[in-house]
């Protein structure tokens, strides 16, 4: 019996808690997090499985969908991101890392808690492109509230309107110019499986997301259009800092799942990969889970 130790096997050391205190304001900004999150700025290789895709990715300046706009870019898609007007700093970053694989990059800052601006982003994005086959709802907002009682109908209604009610009218808008072959995917979480009491009002949205990427996948497949999500775990992005968790859960963020870390957006980038890409053909209506071992789905 021969056996072997291949150390390359090991991608990288990435950083485990505890973590350093720290705190932004909303929306956050990946720059200024310690340590700063892996997008796959230099790790990231692609192989061309996207070549010639235009996609669309909400959030995307940062966190998931900043790694999933770099992946994007070095699998030959050209991408628009859509971020918020306060995120430009890091927004800037990815139109530099797109734009140097040769690929077109579109930034379309606003917020897509409106719903005439959803539509504009979707058309600026299809014209600016000359087109769109892949779409990711990705942006998000997590605030976390200890209890039902100080939770205020505003904040509410901003979680639903950014988490839900804008995949709606993003989805929505894009069927105008999505032809069959083309993907949608949606970022859901673990927390519609397994909700912590702090999320109460982030949970429901990302089990409503999972519920709405199941139904639209049946509604949309005599078009050949695939709808997918993905559930992320404990994922080290600025939706954790600005008030997402408690800073004492900041502080020892991810130390419970079995790997004993929180992943790094470049981690889970490959799953947007692998539903995008045409080749994964049969494969529609799905969550697939990125947890860190915990095995929630």
């Amino acid at each position: 019996m021969t056996s072997f130790t291949n150390k390359t096997l090991i991608t990288q050391e990435y950083p485990k808690p505890p973590f350093n205190k720290q705190r932004q304001p909303i929306p956050g900004l990946a720059s200024k997090m310690e340590p700063r999150p892996d997008h796959g700025e230099t790790s990231y290789r692609g192989t061309g499985r996207l070549t010639g895709r235009k996609a669309l990715i909400t959030g995307g300046d940062s966190g998931i969908g900043r790694a999933v706009a770099i992946a994007y870019a070095r699998e030959g898609a050209d991408v628009a991101i859509n971020y918020l007007p306060e995120e430009e700093e890091d927004a800037a970053e990815v139109v530099k890392l797109i734009e140097a694989e040769g690929r077109k990059a579109v930034a379309i800052p606003g917020d897509i808690r409106s719903e005439s601006f959803c539509q504009q982003l979707v058309k600026e994005a299809a014209q600016k492109l000359d087109g769109l086959d892949i779409l990711v709802n990705n942006a998000g907002r997590q605030q976390f509230n200890e209890s039902i009682r100080t939770l205020s109908t505003e904040d509410f209604d901003a979680t639903f309107k950014t988490n839900v009610y804008a995949m709606f009218w993003i989805t929505k808008a894009a069927l105008e110019y999505l032809p069959a072959g083309s993907s949608i995917i949606n970022t859901s979480s673990v927390q519609a499986y397994e909700p912590s009491a702090i999320l109460l009002d982030y949970a429901q949205t990302k089990a409503s997301i999972a519920a709405f990427t199941k139904a639209l996948a049946k509604q949309l497949g005599e078009q050949q259009i695939r709808v997918n999500a993905v559930a992320p775990g404990p994922y080290w992005t600025p939706l954790q800092v600005c008030g997402g968790q408690p800073q004492e859960k900041v502080e020892q963020f991810g130390a419970t799942a079995p790997l004993g870390r929180p992943g790094q957006p470049a981690e889970i980038a490959p799953l947007y990969v692998t539903f995008a890409e045409t080749t994964n053909s049969f494969t529609s209506g799905q969550v697939w889970c990125s947890d860190g071992g915990t095995g929630t789905l």
